[in-house]
């Protein structure tokens, strides 16, 4: 458990008081909530554009943490990782678990009550059965091929 969350320099509630466009560095990167669904493989329909999230982790995602296991340094070996910014999020929108901080706050929707920033504490995402916390397969266990085996439902 990691208990509770790291709010030196935040204001509170700033996502209820801020757009997304105004937030600093440190408030963006709060949002994330750690759930880990952003570093799903996803599988996208050609013919609908529906995009289906998989079990199947990126190869960088710690299952029992929820994090990218190199965060800082995953664009070294993952080059097309996306880089969530207010510039870009309005096109990604249609991958973004729907249970995702900055998906929700865009849909100008409130964070759930499980949001570590609602609740304090880093492990109430997990608790709530929010995150995919020991429920992913690596990428280099799954072929390609057998992904769609392991589409999940959203939201979880």
């Amino acid at each position: 458990m990691s208990g509770d969350i790291d709010r030196k320099g935040l204001a509170p509630r700033f996502w209820d008081r801020k757009p997304l466009n105004k937030l600093s560095d440190k408030e963006w990167e709060a949002l994330c909530d750690g759930c880990g669904k952003c570093c799903l493989n996803k599988l996208e329909d050609e013919e609908t554009g529906e995009v289906a999230l998989t079990r199947v982790a990126c190869r960088l995602l710690d299952d029992a943490t929820c994090l990218c296991s190199q965060y800082e340094i995953r664009h070294q070996f993952v080059p097309e990782c996306i880089v969530l910014r207010p510039s870009n999020i309005e096109k990604n929108l249609y991958w973004m678990p729907e249970t995702c901080a900055y998906k929700l706050l865009w849909n100008k929707q409130p964070l759930p009550e499980w949001h570590p920033l609602v609740s304090g504490r880093a492990d109430s995402v997990h608790e709530a059965g929010i995150s995919m916390q020991g429920r992913t397969v690596s990428e280099f266990d799954i072929a390609d091929e057998d992904w769609e085996d392991h589409i999940i439902e959203e939201p979880i």
